[in-house]
């Protein structure tokens, strides 16, 4: 039966398909989202920037609980086998059993830095993975001068209870001594590449990085596998630049995800409204923290921020209030076929999974499942 796997705090969440069926909704509609605005006085660039549409899953959902007893699971990944890799914030990366069953924590991880929203953070497997069993993860990793993130690659051992031939591929720089936003998604593009998303490190003083292109801090970054700048990356020829970058202006990816035409799209977290969904070109700029929706936290204007930059990419998408964007599937429309190519995206703000339908590249509606179990949702995956 195919299924959906969704990765909360306390456990992994399997919402599986009991019947087909179909559900529409048609303009002039209800939007969604019916609070008020953080930034009452901002406005969208397009109509159908902000506040899509509510939609309704026809399809009956069952959810049930595979595994319990984790600490702090941040990314989940499917394995050919049915099982699943999952991380755990403090450092550790365990092989759940297709029936549950967690494994004990890999031997091999290097150490992290586990502090604030540090700490082990995604895994993707190789698209080869069947032969070559290669896993790559991202981490906070201890540095001299702080930390930052890092990636990593090795061999998941047959036995599925260690990692052999662990090396680090690429360390961002600069390192800072600091707690937050240091993004973290893989994905492996039709390209072959590796992106990489990072963030801008939250502090004040290291927002300007995300537009400095002598930084990886507030970057989709484009690697090789083996963690080296593809030729053809957008700023490699560019001395002042580093040639990992692929975009700039982010300011704290933590979803991604490849779509059915093998795009790569982003959502970040925005301050206090402001959440995006981007469509990523590469050199392009998106503009934070230069260029934003959205609030501070304490209530006052971003200082500096306009909504519209005329050097700046709008997102095709943003909310306000946030969802907390974390974790992002496109879903194949196996066994739910109304779901064919929506966005799913984990909601850590009110708890949900949100569900976005898109048309010609733009958002026409939007549905919040899971809301009635309470949990943040931190990844999200379409299961075998």
């Amino acid at each position: 039966m195919p299924s959906f796997l969704v990765s909360g705090r306390i456990g992994l969440a399997l919402a599986c398909v009991l019947a087909a069926g179909a559900a529409a909704a048609a303009p002039p509609c209800t939007p969604l989202e019916t609070r008020a605005p953080n930034a009452s006085n901002q406005r969208p660039a397009a109509p159908d920037q902000t506040r899509a549409c509510g939609v309704t899953t026809a399809t009956p959902l069952r959810v049930t609980v595979l595994a319990r007893g984790l600490e702090r699971p941040w990314a989940v990944e499917p394995l050919p086998d049915g099982g699943f890799l999952v991380t755990e914030k403090p450092g550790r990366m365990r092989v759940v059993a297709a029936d549950g069953r967690i494994g004990p924590a890999l031997a091999g991880l290097p150490r992290v830095d586990a502090r604030g929203q540090g700490g082990l953070l995604d895994v993707a497997i190789a698209p080869d993975f069947a032969t070559t069993r290669e896993v790559w993860w991202t981490y906070a990793e201890p540095r001299d001068a702080g930390n930052a993130t890092s990636v990593a690659r090795g061999v998941l051992a047959q036995d599925g209870e260690s990692l052999a031939d662990v090396r680090v591929v690429f360390r961002a720089q600069p390192a800072y001594d600091g707690d937050k936003h240091f993004g973290s998604r893989l994905v492996f593009g039709a390209d072959g590449a590796l992106y990489v998303t990072l963030g801008d490190r939250s502090d004040r003083a290291m927002r300007p990085q995300a537009q400095r292109l002598d930084s990886h801090m507030g970057k989709v970054l484009r690697l090789s596998p083996d963690g080296l700048p593809p030729a053809d990356n957008p700023f490699v020829a560019r001395p002042d630049a580093r040639p990992e970058i692929f975009t700039l202006g982010h300011r704290n990816v933590q979803a991604a995800a490849l779509d059915g035409d093998g795009r790569v799209w982003v959502i970040e977290h925005g301050t206090r409204g402001g959440d995006e969904l981007n469509l990523l070109a590469a050199g392009a700029n998106y503009g934070w923290p230069r260029a934003a929706y959205g609030e501070e936290y304490i209530g006052l204007a971003i200082k500096g921020a306009q909504t519209v930059r005329e050097d700046t990419v709008q997102p095709v998408y943003y909310w306000d209030p946030v969802i907390g964007p974390s974790g992002a599937q496109f879903h194949s429309g196996r066994g739910i076929p109304e779901w064919a190519g929506n966005l799913f995206v984990g909601g850590l703000a009110d708890g949900v999974l949100v569900r976005l339908v898109l048309a010609e590249g733009r958002v026409v509606g939007e549905e919040h499942l899971l809301a009635e179990r309470g949990r943040r949702i931190r990844d999200v995956r379409e299961g075998p």
